[in-house]
C-alpha cells in the first residue's frame, strides 16, 4: 500500500473506544429507532388491553439482578400499562431475589399514576416452595401469602380482601428468568386453573416457550430485550430496553462496518503486493 497512513496499523485502543461511545451514547441519548412489533408481543398487549377496568391483576416476578437488564423493563412497563388502565396489581414471586426489584419499579409508577398501596397494588414478597406454592394459590392465595412482603397481614389489605385464589385475577404476567418461572405457571397454574397467562423471559429461554403460545397455553410472550422493547413501543414510553436496544443495533453496525472495512483493505493489499511482486 502507500506510504503513510496504514489503516492496517492503526491502535486497536481506538476501535474499543469507537465501540464504548457507540454503547454508551445511545444509552445516553436513546436514537428511537424503527422497530417491528412481532406477534407475541402484539397478542400480550391486546391481551392487557382487553381486560377490563379496575380487574385484578398478577405480576409474578422470578428473577434476580443478573437477569434485570432484560427483565426489569418488562416489569416496569408491565406496571406502567397496568396503572394506566387503572388494573389493581397483585405482586408474588417464588424467588427471593425479585420483591426488592419489583419495589424499585412500584413505588415511582405509583406515585406518577396517584396509586395508593393496598388498595391499588400489593407486593405479597416470596414465598418458598416452587410448585407446592402455585397449588397453594390455586386453593387460596391468603394462605398461601398470609402476610405481605412489608409484613402486614393480608387481611387487613383492602385490596387482598377481594382476592381468594386465582377466579379473582384476570390476568397473569409471568416475568422469568429461570426455574420455577414460566415453564411452571403454564404446567402446574394455567393447565389446572386456566388463568390467562402471559410471559415474560430471557432471549436465551424464550424458544422454548413459543410452543406453549401455539397451543393457547401462554397469551403472548416477550423475549429479552427485544421484546421488552416492542411492548415499550406499543405502551408508548420508551425506557431502558429501547435505549439498550440502540445501543446494540448501533454496536452491531460498527462492527460490520468494521468486517467490511478490514475485507477491503485486506484485497487492496493483496492486489498492492502482488502488483509490486511483478513489477520487481
Amino acid at each position: 500500500m502507500a506510504k503513510g497512513f496504514d489503516i492496517r496499523n492503526i491502535d486497536r485502543r481506538f476501535i474499543f473506544v469507537l465501540v464504548l461511545a457507540a454503547v454508551v451514547w445511545p444509552l445516553l441519548h436513546p436514537l428511537k429507532l424503527p422497530m417491528d412489533v412481532s406477534p407475541p408481543v402484539q397478542v400480550l398487549y391486546d391481551a392487557i388491553e382487553a381486560v377490563p377496568e379496575g380487574s385484578i391483576v398478577m405480576l409474578a416476578a422470578d428473577y434476580s439482578p443478573d437477569t434485570m437488564p432484560e427483565l426489569q423493563p418488562m416489569a416496569e412497563t408491565f406496571i406502567r400499562h397496568a396503572f394506566r388502565r387503572d388494573l389493581r396489581i397483585v405482586v408474588a414471586c417464588l424467588w427471593p431475589a425479585s420483591p426488592p426489584l419489583v419495589e424499585q419499579a412500584l413505588g415511582p409508577l405509583a406515585e406518577e399514576f396517584g396509586k395508593e398501596y393496598g388498595t391499588d397494588y400489593v407486593n405479597l414478597g416470596y414465598m418458598a416452595g416452587g410448585i407446592v406454592t402455585l397449588l397453594g394459590m390455586g386453593a387460596s392465595i391468603p394462605e398461601t401469602f398470609p402476610a405481605d412482603y412489608g409484613g402486614t397481614p393480608v387481611d387487613e389489605i383492602p385490596l387482598m380482601v377481594e382476592v381468594e385464589n386465582f377466579d379473582d385475577i384476570a390476568f397473569v404476567m409471568e416475568v422469568s428468568a429461570g426455574t420455577p418461572g414460566t415453564r411452571e405457571w403454564v404446567q402446574q397454574v394455567q393447565s389446572r386453573f386456566r388463568v390467562t397467562l402471559g410471559s415474560g423471559t430471557t432471549a436465551v429461554g424464550a424458544p422454548n416457550f413459543y410452543p406453549y403460545i401455539q397451543s393457547g397455553q401462554l397469551t403472548g410472550l416477550l423475549g429479552g430485550l427485544k421484546g421488552a422493547a416492542e411492548y415499550e413501543l406499543l405502551v408508548g414510553v420508551p425506557g431502558d430496553a429501547t435505549s439498550g436496544m440502540d445501543a446494540q443495533s448501533v454496536v452491531h453496525a460498527l462492527i460490520v462496518f468494521f468486517i467490511i472495512l478490514g475485507n477491503v483493505v485486506y484485497f487492496i493489499s493483496r492486489r498492492s503486493e502482488k502488483k509490486s511482486a511483478q513489477d520487481v
